[in-house]
């Protein structure tokens, strides 16, 4: 096969992760009003949140699968037109049903993306996968920071219709289909194509169910925080400004901790440090949300930010080949996003029960220990790398 330039798969690479995001977190900012205008629930809202995640965990066995059949870089392409698609057709998200199923869709298309771009670091940067994961994961924390802070002004620039603020990141997405269809295809030969899960391997229920937490943590406040900030008191510009902040976080934490990690081989400590980061800032967010609110927003944003992205190096060490990578990631994204998307929707459920935010944010709040927890037992690491 003709070599490719190496800048030019960094950048497909980028390109790709920034499309994982932005569907999601678009919607954060203007969900109360979407709820509002469209008469929906805050339990029934959510689900916008909450379905792309479980399609994320449900159709991720089947990624490696459709690497063999189609290539690797082939279907990802195919993600990137579907993604595309999905933000597209919320141009007539005024129906319910029609916001609902672009969401089913997108997280279709991420559950099949991720996967293959953790296989696709290693096949390609298997000498610095650290810093290549660092590039990956600033990707995705540049979308989903994206999504939260330009959806608002994109909306009020297109006749301040939120259909239109939402549907506008299905450019960034069409722009990576264009760039994925001129990377070279190579269709997989590897046996381990048609081998199943490592479901009997210890680590990897380890690393499945801190992934679950922080993920759960993620989108549970890509969803709530700005409403659990004006309920604090707190003005309505100011609470979307302080998700802003955490979203604009990821962005260093994603890029700096996975350097860090290879660099010093220190992954687990620095995955402790975040737990611990991010169970005093949603502890504060909980009891105390209008004390400094700024402070925790940033130490949110960074601790959940660099736990994501610690979490994504895990698979790349545990694994030797590309699709033994894509199976232990498949494995991952499966166990983590399928038991990460009840947080949004009980987030929302248990709120309007109770009538206030803080009781569900407690539970967030001993969940961030409990991944805490995790981490300290994980931190020894794999004696040695995984078939």
């Amino acid at each position: 096969m003709k070599p490719f330039p190496r800048v030019m798969l960094l950048l497909a690479l980028i390109l790709a992760a920034i499309n994982l995001r932005p569907g999601i977190t678009s919607l954060a900012p203007l969900i109360e009003r979407i709820a509002e205008e469209l008469a929906l629930s805050r339990s029934l809202i959510s689900l916008t949140t909450a379905l792309p995640v479980l399609c994320m965990g449900l159709l991720a066995p089947f990624a490696p699968r459709l690497a063999v059949r189609l290539g690797l870089e082939r279907t990802i392409a195919l993600c990137m037109a579907v993604i595309a698609v999905a933000l597209l057709l919320r141009i007539v998200g005024h129906a319910s049903v029609i916001l609902i199923g672009s969401a089913v869709l997108l997280g279709a298309a991420i559950a099949v993306a991720g996967p293959l771009l953790s296989g696709f670091i290693k096949r390609h940067f298997a000498g610095r996968m650290g810093s290549v994961v660092g590039w990956y994961s600033l990707g995705m924390a540049i979308g989903g920071a994206g999504g939260a802070v330009l959806t608002v002004p994109a909306t009020q620039w297109l006749g301040d219709d939120w259909t239109r603020g939402l549907a506008v990141w299905a450019l960034p997405a069409l722009l990576g289909l264009l760039l994925w269809l001129f990377l070279p295809n190579r269709i997989e030969t590897d046996n381990e194509a048609a081998s199943g899960l490592p479901w009997r391997q210890p680590r990897a229920w380890l690393i499945s169910a801190f992934f679950a937490i922080q993920a759960g943590l993620f989108y549970a406040l890509a969803t709530w925080a700005v409403a659990r900030y004006h309920e604090a008191g707190l003005s309505l510009m100011h609470s979307n400004s302080l998700f802003s902040v955490s979203m604009l976080m990821g962005l260093p934490s994603s890029f700096l901790l996975p350097w860090l990690a290879q660099r010093f081989h220190n992954r687990y400590l620095l995955l402790l440090g975040c737990g611990l980061l991010s169970s005093i800032s949603l502890a504060m967010i909980t009891f105390q949300p209008t004390v400094l609110p700024e402070v925790w927003a940033v130490t949110i944003g960074f601790g959940l930010g660099g736990s994501f992205a610690l979490s994504l190096v895990l698979p790349l060490y545990e694994a030797g080949s590309p699709l033994a990578v894509s199976r232990w990631t498949a494995m991952m994204l499966f166990t983590g996003y399928s038991l990460a998307c009840t947080t949004p929707v009980l987030t929302g459920l248990v709120r309007d029960l109770s009538g206030s935010y803080q009781i569900p944010f407690m539970v967030l709040t001993a969940l961030a220990v409990l991944m805490t927890l995790l981490a300290w037992v994980m931190r020894h690491g794999p004696k040695r790398a995984f078939a």
